[in-house]
């Protein structure tokens, strides 16, 4: 193995783990504990019953091994060195990305990729989430044709390795479902005995009653049954998400230990995170709303400890675009499910604060946000490759909030993308913009530094909240919205899925008054501050303070409680004062630093009084 030392402590004491290329036979393997054994037993118990529980636990065992064969003796020390309260820490900023996002005429994208990120990204982030970067056939990468292989038009695996060294990496595990064009969906429809019972399919098309169907949740208005010819004639296909997907039957003990041993891959080559994808979903039950069932969050509690034992630095983030109070079940106990969950519920309330020049419900939202333990955080993002979801804001805004949300969206030229509901009605699900577009609008009479301003401020928020930051790679460019990529994909999501030009990029960046470079000096300067303070450890307290609605006010304090930071955010387009007395952020200084501008501010009462301009934010530590 070879141990990569990086700057602080975000390597687990400095140091990247890394797999052997061949197995190791002759060194002792991992054994799985007593009380761990039983309590797979019982998982695969309540799945299967006891009967198929004692025929499968014997393969998934011998999975773990084959995987515990390529690890290294440095690596299993590193590991027992292994702190879960430090898995993140304050230095942990995510960027999502496409692999090709960026392209360079000539060069793998991988590899230009690569190249932007040590250059350009270097101290503004330390992980990257490549989205799927595996054959596909369509959604952007998210439905896989085989789950082993990298794109031969990205790069290959020694790209994603590359990369390894010097980040740490989110996967996608796209196991909800596969394409029509996988290996294994070919196999069914040839009525191979070994993948017949892959995938959840009926004889007719009535055979799933017009009942069953009104109560499942639908996160698109495609039908939910497809039908495709086989050997044995015309079959109906569960498809959650479309045509080209169709689901995986985790009913069949099989499809759960395929996805291990793939899962695992993941792992030797590289994953340090594990985003499950559509998690939701994952389960089938006719009768029911087929999703968020409770097989579910067996299965995730199965990854989890199969992680714990074998793999216990890699994490697993769940993918859950539901409402919020049924989002964050996915943490469990806070011991035993998934270490991080997507904020979901953020993108959206941002964004109508910012609409509504009111911060009242964020502020009443945020000031809820637990999670359930010191091992567990929030994935706090604003935009990502898909849509601003409404979904999870359900029971925390009002419909006509909602409603407000969407009509200033398409003022701002984005698109509204829709599922059905349990009538079978068409209801708004996600709205599709660029988080640049949809907070400034092309045709507004103001000037190009208040709309960087206003989307910096925004942006802000993410970053001061408990929790670890994600950034979609556009927002630090600030792309807008691009409608001729939607009018020739024939696909909304597109809107914000733009290729750019490496060469004109670069160009942009290196001119120091463009929108591009403007942007992204700022987020890297604010993301250079968040990453020395230990105010911002995703363990670290947090207050939420309601001051007024026109500004966001955190308070964060590490854990040793030596260090405070005091974030106030002007969300609105009014100069604003804003008092706040002393005992709301238990400590009592007169004199106090702001972080972003380098400013002193000096109280002489017992209330802080700050003037603050439309889209103004500080970050003040005390003297």
């Amino acid at each position: 193995m070879t141990t990569i030392k990086t700057n602080g402590r975000r390597r687990y004491e400095g140091y990247k783990f890394s797999h052997s290329v061949e197995p190791d036979y002759v060194r002792p393997l991992r054994k799985v504990p007593d009380h761990i054994y039983k309590s797979i037993m019982h998982k695969l118990s309540l799945l299967y019953g006891d009967m198929v529980a004692k025929e499968c636990i014997h393969e998934l065992v011998r999975i773990c091994k084959v995987y515990y064969t390529f690890k290294p003796n440095e690596m299993i020390k590193l590991e027992e060195r292994f702190d879960p309260k430090e898995r993140f820490t304050e230095e942990d900023v995510i960027l999502i990305t496409y692999g090709d996002l960026i392209r360079e005429f000539g060069v793998p994208p991988l590899i230009t990729l690569s190249k932007f990120c040590g250059i350009y990204l270097q101290r503004a982030i330390n992980t990257l989430h490549i989205l799927p970067f595996f054959p596909y056939s369509s959604d952007r990468g998210f439905s896989v044709i085989d789950f082993k292989s990298v794109d031969p038009t990205l790069g290959t695996w020694e790209n994603i390795e590359d990369l390894e060294y010097r980040y740490k990496l989110m996967f996608d595990g796209v196991i909800n479902h596969v394409s029509s064009q996988s290996y294994w969906f070919q196999e069914f429809l040839n009525d191979c005995r070994y993948f017949k019972d892959f995938f959840i399919s009926f004889n007719s098309y009535e055979e799933l009653t017009p009942e069953e169907r009104s109560v499942i949740l639908r996160p698109r208005t495609s039908d939910i049954l497809t039908g495709f010819n086989t050997i044995n004639g015309r079959a109906y296909v569960w498809s959650t998400f479309s045509k080209d997907q169709v689901d995986l039957n985790y009913r069949n003990p099989n499809v759960l230990m395929k996805v291990i041993e793939i899962l695992l891959l993941y792992v030797r080559r590289g994953a340090d995170i594990v985003r499950l994808d559509a998690v939701t979903y994952l389960w089938t039950n006719p009768g029911t709303s087929c999703a968020n069932q409770e097989e579910t969050h067996v299965i995730v509690k199965l990854f989890r400890q199969i992680l714990d034992v074998f793999a216990p630095h890699v994490a697993i983030i769940t993918e859950s675009n539901i409402p919020h109070h049924e989002n964050i079940t996915y943490f469990g106990n806070g011991k035993d499910e998934a270490q991080m969950v997507y904020n979901f519920a953020l993108p959206p309330l941002v964004l109508h604060t910012f609409y509504s020049n009111d911060s009242t419900k964020l502020t009443e939202w945020a000031a809820s946000l637990r999670p359930p333990s010191e091992f567990t955080t929030f994935f706090n993002f604003l935009d990502s490759h898909d849509g601003i979801g409404l979904m999870p804001v359900k029971d925390i805004l009002l419909s006509e909030d909602v409603d407000f949300m969407i009509g200033k969206a398409e003022e701002h030229g984005g698109y509204i993308s829709y599922k059905i509901d349990k009538d079978g009605n068409e209801v708004p699900y996600e709205i599709n913009i660029t988080w640049f577009s949809a907070l400034n609008r092309d045709d507004a009479d103001e000037s190009l530094n208040l709309q960087i301003k206003r989307f910096i401020a925004s942006r802000s928020i993410a970053l001061v909240l408990k929790g670890v930051p994600g950034i979609y790679i556009h927002s630090f460019f600030g792309t807008k919205n691009d409608k001729n990529v939607v009018i020739d994909a024939q696909s909304r999501r597109d809107i914000n899925r733009t290729i750019i030009n490496y060469n004109t990029l670069i160009k942009e960046l290196n001119s120091p008054h463009t929108l591009t470079s403007k942007i992204s000096r700022r987020l890297k300067d604010l993301i250079a501050i968040r990453i020395r303070l230990e105010a911002f450890h995703p363990n670290a307290m947090q207050y939420i303070l309601n001051v007024r609605p026109e500004v966001f006010v955190v308070l964060r304090v590490s854990v040793d409680k030596k260090q405070h930071v005091l974030c106030i955010i002007n969300i609105s387009d009014k100069n604003v004062s804003v008092e706040i007395p002393m005992e709301k952020v238990y400590i009592h200084k007169n004199v106090w630093y702001d972080l972003i501008w380098k400013k002193l501010y000096s109280f002489k009462s017992r209330i802080m009084n700050l003037k603050m301009q439309p889209y103004d934010f500080v970050w003040l530590v005390p003297e």
